[in-house]
This record gives structure tokens, sequence and C-alpha cells, in this order.
């Protein structure tokens, strides 16, 4: 077991790069094993959900080499075997091999998926998906078993734009017989670099990034499917907020502006002084702050995996600021600690209304999941004295190298074992 010791009250200044997109490549990985020829995938970021993903991989019997951020996946030799529950328990994303285990083999048998518990998450929006192209699930004691006899194209409504149920329901539907129309499909960018990589692979779907996107079932994913994975927007907006809290022209280095549009709004109505190049974004902390209201909403609006971290900037905002989530209902965990720290809250179900500037103290504090935890990385940053950070696995599973960069911009981090 290990605990992340924060020391306050460093400026940030220097570039931190942005890895690939955790969000993306957990579905990447899972993709590949649609493809009848070995598979590139370039800027996979090493994070545990990385190593999870090559965990399962290397259990179905593919052949993976992962160096310098580049990883190449054969699966000839794959075999379509029960993924243990040891093995899906460990993160959410596991429940891509069903879409991608479904289309290749129609047959998928795999225990109840992990990850963070910010809320109930049913999968039943992936089920019914898949049920509507001709699959029957069978559920006994935490094991799915999803299978066909073939696989039809269908028009799938979905009821919620589901980032999850949006990429599996396309997984499966790759080589379905005939055409699979998603309609309220989920727009994020990651759902694009998905259909990309797909569509490399010999996949024909268009419509990525829109609500409703068409897929052509093909019989064969013949080519040498190369993607390079975008870079993570929400690792850039949280590290874009510790510039809002302490940055000294800290610069954040390869991102897509256009991902993070809601977040550089939100921050310019705050006040916060920002210069916006090409491909990288510099950040300067003020005292000028104007309290703002937030709200969470599917893409392109305010992410809910950035509501954590923008909470401890609304902290330090002098006023009320108003924050509201609608997407999980188990997104306040974290609240605790950071008024165990100092902050001024008060919560209802979801809702928060944050009364600031409120000093921040370090104390011992728990990464309740992968988001609240980087809060507690980011309110760590600016509390008087040192910040214990327990549970830090949690933050392993999305930020790749986050000692290392936050180390090298001026902030005093380390992870140490506990005793």
């Amino acid at each position: 077991m290990k605990k992340l010791l924060v020391e306050g009250g460093n400026s940030l200044s220097g570039t931190i790069k942005v890895s690939g997109a955790k969000n993306s490549v957990v579905a990447l990985i899972p993709a590949s094993i649609l493809s009848d020829e070995a598979v590139t995938i370039y800027n996979v970021p090493n994070i545990s959900d990385t190593e999870s993903l090559i965990d399962i991989l290397n259990h179905l019997g593919a052949d993976i080499e992962y160096e310098n951020e580049i990883m190449k996946i054969d699966n000839k030799k794959l075999e379509n075997k029960v993924i243990s529950e040891e093995l899906s328990s460990k993160l959410r994303a596991s429940y891509y091999f069903m879409g991608a285990l479904l289309g290749k083999y129609k047959k998928c048998e795999i225990y109840f998926p992990g990850g963070c518990n910010i809320g109930a998450r049913p999968i039943d929006l992936h089920l019914k998906g898949f049920e509507k192209m001709g699959a029957t699930v069978t559920i006994e004691a935490d094991k799915y078993t999803i299978k066909a006899d073939k696989l039809k194209g269908a028009r799938i409504y979905l009821d919620l734009a589901s980032v999850g149920a949006t990429i599996n329901i396309m997984l499966a539907a790759t080589k379905a017989e005939g055409t699979t129309i998603i309609s309220n499909a989920a727009k994020e960018p990651e759902i694009v670099n998905i259909a990309t990589f797909l569509n490399n692979m010999g996949a024909k779907i268009s419509g990525a990034g829109t609500s409703e996107i068409k897929i052509n079932g093909v019989k064969k994913l013949s080519k040498k499917g190369i993607i390079e994975v975008i870079p993570d927007r929400i690792e850039a907006g949280t590290y874009i907020i510790a510039g809002a809290l302490k940055g000294d022209n800290l610069i954040i280095d390869s991102v897509i502006k256009e991902h993070l549009e809601a977040l550089i709004s939100k921050l310019k109505e705050i006040g916060i002084p920002m210069i916006l190049d090409e491909n990288r974004i510099t950040i300067t902390a003020t005292k000028n702050m104007n309290p703002v209201n937030v709200k969470t909403l599917v893409y392109p609006g305010f992410p809910t995996d950035l509501g954590q971290p923008m909470q401890v900037l609304l902290t330090q905002i002098n006023g009320m600021s108003l924050f509201e989530e609608t997407i999980w209902e188990n997104r306040m965990g974290h609240v605790k600690y950071l008024q165990k720290m100092g902050a001024n809250y008060n919560v209802s179900g979801e809702n928060a209304v944050i009364v600031g500037a409120t000093p921040l103290k370090g104390t011992e504090v728990l990464a309740t999941d992968l988001r609240g935890g980087a809060a507690m990385v980011l309110a760590g940053l600016i509390a008087e004295g040192i910040t214990e950070v327990y549970d830090i696995e949690h933050i392993l599973r999305g930020y790749e190298n986050i000692v290392e960069k936050l180390s090298a911009v001026g902030a005093k981090i380390s992870i140490t074992e506990i005793q």
C-alpha cells in the first residue's frame, strides 16, 4: 500500500505534457481484437488501467509489445475464454470486451466490471443494444454470458447518451450483418478516436461525434490498423485547474483546445489569465476570481470527470459558487475531506453551495475515486502543510506519472510506502 505526500504552497511553472487519453485507450485495446491483422496504437499512457487490459489480452492469448508509449497487438492466437472476476473487477472498461468478443466470436463470458464507486453505473443500455442485434444475455452469479447465432444490424435508441454503451454497441455492430444505427449516441472525442481506429482496420462507420452513428457491418477487418490515442482532455483539464490554483505561467502542452471548450469558458468567466496557443495553454493563478455556477453535462457540456477537481478551485473564490452534478449520483465522496481541510460546503444530494475563499490545511485524506483523488492532490497543492492522500491506486488508474509531472514544475509531491 502506498500514499501520496503533498506539501502545499509551491508555485507551478514550466511545462506539463499531456498523455494519451485514458477514456480512449481503455476502449482501443479491446477494440483491437476485432482485427484479423496486427495493430499498432501510439501515445498509449502507462497507467494501471492499461496494465489491467494487457492482463486480459494476455489471458486471451494475444501477443503484445508495449514500449515507449507504443503498443503492438497481434491477436492471431486469441482464444475466446471466460474473463474472470479477478481480471474484470480491476477496471470499469473491462466491459468493452463484451462488445468486442461478441462481435468477433458471437459469444462473450465475463464477470461484472469494476471501477470507481461513483454511482450505480448500470450497463442495461449496453445489454439492450446487444439484444436488439439478436444476442441473448444470461446473468448468473455476477457472470454475464452474451451470445448470438448471428448478429444483425438494428436501429438502437439510447435512453441516455452513454459513452460506454455507444462504444460497446459500435464494437459489436462492426461485424454484424446489415446496418446498425445508434440514435442519441454520445458525442465525446474518445468515440471519434475509436471509430477512426475501427475504420482504419476496415470497418464502415460514419457519424461518430454526432448524435447518430451508422455502422455498415463487414465480414472481416483485414487491414493493419494504426491509431494514435488523442490527448487526455481530463488530465489536461486537471492540470489547467492546478495552474488556476498555483500556476506561474504554467504551460499545459499537447492539448486539443476544442475538447476543453466548456472548461476554458468557465475559467474565463472566473477571470483566470490564460494564453491559448495552437496546442498548448499557459495559465497563471490570480486572486481576483469571480464566483460561478457549474453544472456537469454530457459532452460538449462541462465534464463530470472535472467536477471534483473544479470544486477545489471554487473553494478559493471569494463569494458563493454553486455546483450541480447531473451525470452520476455518487460524485460527492471527496467533500468530507475538503471540509476536513477547511472548505465551506453545504451539500444536498449531488448539489453543493461552496462559499470561499477558505484557506485549506493539510491533513490525512482518502482518494475516494479517480477524480476525487485528483481533487485531493489539487487541494494539497494549495493547503498549508502536508496532505497525506491514501488509496492512491484510484489516482494511478488514470494519471500517468502524476508525481513526476507535478514535481518537474515545482510541486513538492512524492509517493511513499505505508508502514
